[in-house]
């Protein structure tokens, strides 16, 4: 178990920010992508400029006395205006939904970073669900906010206004038109829209990626904090985004694509409109050029009117997820890595726990400590003290919820506590660099996780520089021989996702395995066979006792069998330590722990056997 303690009342919500606020943390993503916005910003308008110059040239072209004679240098330059206003639409377009794109990735990078280096008291405020909710969905939310609101905003409103202006110089009677150029624009996006969806679900599924591998790395955040491997992990879910980045891009050209054809088509149907008016006009209805002017200035006005109905909802949105995006930003992460923590080598295995405490000092020492977890009204441990010595095992034992678990804890610095000191290797530990600490201990939770991946991937986890023969070393010593064979002897050899083909000894041992290849001084065992069968309790037990002869290991045991040739049995209740000593010792002195031993059948006079002689007994 991680944490034992209650959870807490949800956090109050930060409140909405401010435009300015939301602007602020905005820059902070879109800053990398200053350029590009700036190309796109000036296409567009480029786009809108060569938009309000051709209703004049239709009009100059159809107001004169023959409009027939002299024709082609008028038509050619309105081509030319058109081919021209719609690759600078598409490319500016194609450079802002990029940029939105890059925004994304920035702000995704950027917090999945920051989320892997919460300490756990902020990590316990929001569920892993939610976190990732925020890092894919939310940060998805920005790519609408950059395109709605940064570029287009501003373009959409200049261009507007140019357009309504010219508009009520021709004839404002003729807005009704209007329609007619909507739903023209809406049946050209027609015509390309199964492109844009199969280019979106591809994008989807590459968030979902990201998503899968973001979960494997929440699902695993004790063994990443006990490993020290944030770095690594934030570069594998970036690597991830990265694809989704790509991904997007790909979407983003259709869709440039999508309004480059949109924009193309219209122009062609209203030529045909334009054909149509002619007739009209040659009936005296209308005057043919002010028809035609004011058609082109509701074509073009279609655009950017739609671009600013969309900054108003996107931009309610945006603040939303710009808001819950802060709310994680704004937590205070972990110090990072110390350079002397990260060259840290990776030793021989043989010189795996050579403790560094002097002759006769012991490895761990908690002394009058006192700890509650934040909102919970009562303290879990109350004037904890104890001794761990430099070689042997020392057990942890006594009823559920007694704050075994959270003893634990506090030495890998998941929490500080109240009150007290806890000394490793006599230095306190609030004094010991956080990654180095870590990097010191080997630490085995009750529900280890196995990686998807390889077994080499699982064992050098934390250490990737482990040789071959280090890793064989590890696997000889913790009777990982077996599997091992099974696979054929590859290491590199694929482990299904929780690795659901293992037994659940082989993932304990793996887990062992994995700590062990990092020279770790201490090794923390928090109820490692709570959940196995006799034969894989008895294995890991073996395995236990073998390195507690080399080095001290504190293990957190639910079943007394496991721990019953320790050297220490601490018994523990209501937070506190109320008798150590043998497991023959405790049975005669302690009634609580003859009670507990009463319980899992283990008061029966029998001889305690060698140190891995298994001892089979109910849960």
């Amino acid at each position: 178990m991680v944490d034992t303690g209650p959870a807490p009342a949800d956090a109050p919500r930060a409140p909405e920010p401010t435009l300015r606020e939301a602007l602020t943390e905005l820059r902070r993503y879109v800053a990398p992508e200053r350029r590009r916005l700036l190309t796109a910003g000036l296409l567009l308008l480029l786009s809108g400029a060569v938009g309000l110059v051709q209703p004049l040239v239709v009009q100059h072209l159809l107001g004169g006395t023959d409009p027939l004679r002299g024709a082609a240098r008028p038509l050619l330059a309105l081509m030319a205006l058109v081919v021209v206003g719609a690759a600078a639409s598409a490319y500016g377009g194609y450079q802002l939904s990029s940029a939105a794109e890059g925004a994304v990735l920035t702000a995704r990078r950027q917090l999945t970073a920051h989320v892997l280096r919460l300490p756990m008291t902020a990590f316990r405020r929001a569920t892993p669900g939610d976190l990732m909710a925020r890092v894919t969905g939310d940060t998805t939310l920005l790519r609408q906010v950059v395109q709605q609101t940064l570029v287009q905003a501003v373009t959409g409103l200049v261009m507007t206004l140019g357009a309504l202006v010219m508009m009520a110089v021709l004839d404002p009677v003729l807005l009704g038109a209007s329609v007619l150029a909507i739903a023209l624009l809406l049946g050209a996006l027609g015509l390309v829209m199964p492109r844009i969806r199969r280019a979106s679900i591809g994008a989807q599924d590459s968030v979902g990626e990201m998503g899968a591998v973001l979960d494997r790395s929440l699902t695993a955040f004790t063994t990443v904090k006990a490993c020290g491997t944030e770095e690594s992990e934030a570069r594998r879910v970036a690597d991830a985004a990265e694809r989704a980045y790509r991904h997007g891009v790909v979407r983003a050209r259709w869709d440039s694509t999508a309004n480059a054809a949109a924009l193309l088509a219209v122009h062609l149907v209203f030529l045909v409109v334009l054909g149509v008016g002619a007739l009209r006009v040659s009936y005296g209805a209308i005057p043919v050029a002010t028809l035609v002017a004011f058609l082109l200035y509701v074509f073009f006005l279609t655009e950017p009117v739609m671009s600013l109905v969309g900054v108003v909802a996107f931009a309610q949105t945006g603040r939303a997820a710009l808001q819950r995006i802060g709310e994680i930003t704004r937590l205070p992460p972990e110090p990072p890595r110390s350079p002397a923590a990260s060259t840290e080598a990776v030793g021989a295995v043989e010189t795996v726990g050579a403790a560094g405490a002097g002759p006769g000092e012991p490895a761990v020492l908690f002394d009058r400590v006192s700890f509650r977890y934040p909102g919970s009204p009562d303290p879990v441990l109350r004037d904890f003290s104890l001794a761990v010595p430099a070689v042997g095992l020392t057990a942890l034992v006594g009823p559920s919820g007694a704050g075994k678990s959270t003893v634990l804890n506090l030495v890998e610095r998941f929490w500080d506590p109240d009150a007290g000191s806890i000394l490793l290797d006599g230095a306190e530990v609030r004094d010991w660099d956080l990654h180095r600490l870590r990097s010191v201990i080997g630490y085995v939770e009750q529900d280890a996780p196995v990686m998807a991946g390889s077994l080499r991937e699982n064992l050098a986890y934390a250490t990737d520089r482990a040789t071959d023969a280090e890793l064989h070393e590890v696997l000889e010593l913790t009777r990982l021989d077996g599997l091992l064979t099974r696979l054929g002897g590859d290491l590199d050899a694929p482990v299904q996702y929780r690795g659901v083909s293992l037994s659940g000894g082989e993932r304990q041992r793996i887990a062992i395995a994995r700590a062990l290849l990092r020279r770790p001084r201490l090794l923390l065992l928090d109820e490692a066979t709570s959940q196995l069968d006799a034969v894989n309790e008895a294995a890991l037990r073996s395995v236990v006792q073998d390195l507690a002869a080399r080095m001290p290991v504190l293990a957190v045991a639910h079943r007394l069998s496991t721990v019953r040739d320790a050297a220490r049995i601490a018994v523990v209740q209501s937070g506190t330590v109320r008798a150590v000593g043998t497991h023959e010792e405790l049975l005669r002195s302690d009634p609580l722990y003859a009670q507990l031993a009463a319980q899992q059948l283990l008061t029966e006079a029998s001889p305690s056997g060698p140190i891995n002689s298994p001892v089979v007994t109910g849960s």
